[in-house]
């Protein structure tokens, strides 16, 4: 038997600037979620990281249980009543066999030991339960301002991206999914921001955290010029879009 791939630690470094600064999911997609599972009785968001999704997930559920391996990201989760935060990896739970009607990944699966997170999403699963993870690529605005984006991904920061990075770029067509997959609505994330917001959004990115580490600069710098003119006045608010790339499949 191979071991468990450690634990890839990308974002507890910068954890209260992804609660701050990364943009909340589309409430019609946990709503179609919920619709999909067949019972609201427990959701687990796994890979839960400052907690997003979960708190999307809880009003839909009667309970929402959020793990996450890392206990900086944890640290900066939101409470609600219904949703505990626990530590635990992907692929080792804790949860009771046959207990979950819903599991979502929101950006995460491409870290996962994956044959091993989806036995694990196997033995807790009720019969039919909805897996679902999304992810998304670059934040997008007008032409001018993508070229910045896209010049500060792949000239500044294209050998600092691990090598996992790949399966979002192809939306995660490459992973095989071992479940039923259904076919999914199509989704936006939007988020209206001042250009300070999107530069500690860009901040965020496990590129640029690797960056920072290696050389304690800020990489976004490199561009700061060419996003104050693309995007104009810095208070000027815009919104800006991310569309998901959702794969979802019923369990057993």
């Amino acid at each position: 038997m191979s071991s468990p791939r450690p634990f890839q630690d990308h974002f507890s470094a910068g954890s209260s600037g992804y609660a701050a600064f990364r943009p909340r999911y589309p409430e019609a997609l946990f709503r179609w979620i919920a619709d999909q599972s067949p019972a609201r009785d427990l959701a687990w968001d796994c890979a839960t990281g400052s907690g997003q999704a979960a708190v999307g997930l809880a009003p839909l559920f009667r309970r929402v249980i959020a793990t996450d391996a890392s206990d900086a990201q944890l640290a900066q989760a939101e409470g609600r009543s219904n949703l505990e935060y626990r530590q635990a990896s992907a692929e080792v739970s804790g949860l009771s066999d046959r207990s979950v009607d819903a599991v979502t990944v929101a950006q995460a699966l491409h870290w996962f030991d994956r044959p091993a997170f989806f036995a694990e999403v196997a033995r807790v699963a009720k019969p039919g339960a909805l897996l679902a993870v999304w992810t998304y690529n670059l934040v997008r605005g007008d032409a001018a301002l993508d070229r910045v984006i896209d010049r500060l991904y792949s000239d500044v920061l294209g050998s600092y991206w691990p090598a996992d990075r790949a399966l979002v770029e192809t939306g995660y067509r490459d992973i095989e999914i071992p479940f039923a997959e259904l076919a999914t609505p199509s989704f936006e994330m939007t988020a209206d921001w001042a250009l300070a917001q999107l530069v500690g959004y860009l901040r965020t990115w496990s590129s640029a955290i690797r960056y920072q580490a290696q050389h304690g600069a800020d990489p976004v710098q490199a561009v700061a010029d060419e996003l104050q003119a693309a995007w104009g006045d810095p208070s000027r608010v815009r919104q800006l879009g991310w569309p998901l790339a959702v794969r979802a499949a019923h369990v057993g």
